[in-house]
């Protein structure tokens, strides 16, 4: 894998930070894929996060969110009482984190068949809308 050297846009671009933080986080991202997930377009403004998460109960999955970064853990105790032949399903503990956008915020969460949905909605306020300026004649 290509590493990339961002300081070059540090020093020329002014404000875009925050941008080049989000690069250099997704491009050095080493979650491995575990777990897998779907991010889906439910509507315009609605948006859901499904996480496979196989095996984890509710008390073993904590999901927070902080200033548009939503962060889910799966914390899986060790069953040292099992004897394995083959062990080919991972009971290891995760944590993903997802940038969200400005007035993304996290609707609820809901764990069904193994599957974790975290429901998300953009509520952009009313002054950030576009709106339509009347020219006086």
């Amino acid at each position: 894998m290509r590493n990339f050297d961002f300081s070059p846009l540090y020093r020329s671009a002014i404000g875009f930070d925050r941008l080049a933080s989000l690069i250099e986080s997704a491009a050095s991202n080493g979650n491995g894929g575990y777990p897998p997930y779907n991010i889906e377009l439910l509507g315009e403004h609605d948006y859901r996060i499904t996480m496979a998460v196989a095996g984890f109960t509710q008390e073993e999955l904590e999901i927070s969110f902080q200033e548009n970064l939503l962060t889910v853990k799966g914390s899986k105790q060790a069953d040292s009482g099992r004897n394995y032949l083959y062990q080919g399903i991972a009971e290891r503990g995760f944590e993903r984190r997802f940038q969200l956008a400005d007035y993304v915020r996290v609707k609820g969460a809901d764990l069904k068949n193994g599957l974790l949905h975290v429901d998300l909605v953009r509520e952009v306020p009313e002054a950030m809308k576009p709106r339509r300026i009347d020219i006086n004649g």
